[in-house]
């Protein structure tokens, strides 16, 4: 792949008009959002699409999350239902990812929707993402700005570590505050889970009254974040651990002190943000296996579970 300056933009007024002009011209560009950093490109353009892909070594029949501002300008892109609008106001913006049938007249690029007649859509809290899509004025295809399968992002450091050279910019704006990937809710049909992510589903399920469903594939994703193996660190990873064997590093949780330790009381907010973080750390310090402590699966405990078993899983499955 060619190689390119990747451009480092303060997050002030010039760094956002100049990030929105390479947007306007087809380019790639990193943001932060509430959750890891996105690599952002315009989700109506083809071959800016491709780029992503590209940067990454994305597989093409994975779809893309497009973000967007606000409510209105979601309901240009995908057919809106009363119980859409019920979920969005609640939780908009914010975590959450609604995937939608896709409007006739959307002109979405089919890259982004990986060729499916729905399409995944967000609307990010960070206020530097929202600075940048009220700017830009549209929507942006954005998965996060790693190497595809490897460890997410969550400060522009860990973007720059995977894609310098890559992508044409990155936005500089500090560490991500919830540093797991946004919870993706389908709606195509009845509600369903088709990713555990940084709102819980506990939430979700109260505000709709009802259980939420299952569902999603690997074989055949209909939603980011589904492929069998996926946010992996170079080093092996295994779950469950109370202590480390030879020649690994423990991860701690609460009582199990690790090497890095997610949250010394147990607090999974506190463990969610810290998670890619810890695993870049500890894989840039070379090591073999990571062991990680056990963490509850229950509200942000399933969205860490959810990504360290796909960290852990071979990684052969990526495809």
């Amino acid at each position: 792949m060619k190689t390119v300056k990747t451009e480092r933009l303060d997050p002030s007024e010039g760094g956002l008009t100049r990030a929105v002009g390479i947007l306007r011209e087809g380019g790639r560009v990193a943001f932060p959002t509430e959750t890891v950093y996105g690599l952002g490109a315009d989700a109506r353009d083809g071959t800016a699409v491709a780029g992503i892909y590209a940067a990454k070594g994305r597989p093409s029949f994975n779809p893309l999350i497009a973000h967007v501002a606000d409510i209105a300008t979601a309901q240009r892109y995908v057919e809106w239902s009363d119980l859409a609008d019920r979920v969005a106001q609640a939780f908009w913006p914010g975590p959450l990812t609604l995937v939608l049938p896709l409007r006739p007249d959307a002109g979405i690029s089919e890259l982004t929707t990986a060729g499916l007649d729905t399409l995944a859509v967000r609307v990010p809290a960070h206020p530097l993402a929202q600075a940048l899509l009220r700017a830009f004025d549209g929507p942006l295809a954005a998965p996060s700005a790693n190497p595809s399968g490897r460890i997410s992002p969550t400060t522009a450091d860990h973007v720059l570590s995977g894609l310098d050279g890559q992508i044409e910019a990155v936005l500089m704006g500090g560490a991500c505050e919830v540093g797991v990937e946004s919870t993706i809710l389908g709606l195509t049909l009845h509600p369903a889970l088709l990713r555990p992510g940084g709102l819980p589903v506990e939430a979700l399920e109260a505000m709709l009254g009802e259980p939420l469903a299952i569902g999603g594939s690997a074989e055949a994703p209909t939603a980011p974040g589904q492929l069998l193996s996926h946010y992996a660190p170079t080093a092996g990873l295994r779950m469950e651990a109370v202590e480390a064997r030879e020649g690994e590093v423990l991860l701690g949780f609460g009582p199990v002190a690790g090497e890095i330790t997610l949250s010394a009381t147990g607090d999974l907010h506190e463990a969610a943000a810290a998670l890619f973080g810890a695993l870049h750390r500890l894989d840039s310090h070379g090591a073999k296996v990571i062991a990680v402590a056990p963490i509850p699966e229950r509200g942000l405990g399933r969205a860490i579970n959810d990504r360290l078993r796909r960290a852990a899983a071979p990684r052969d499955a990526d495809g």
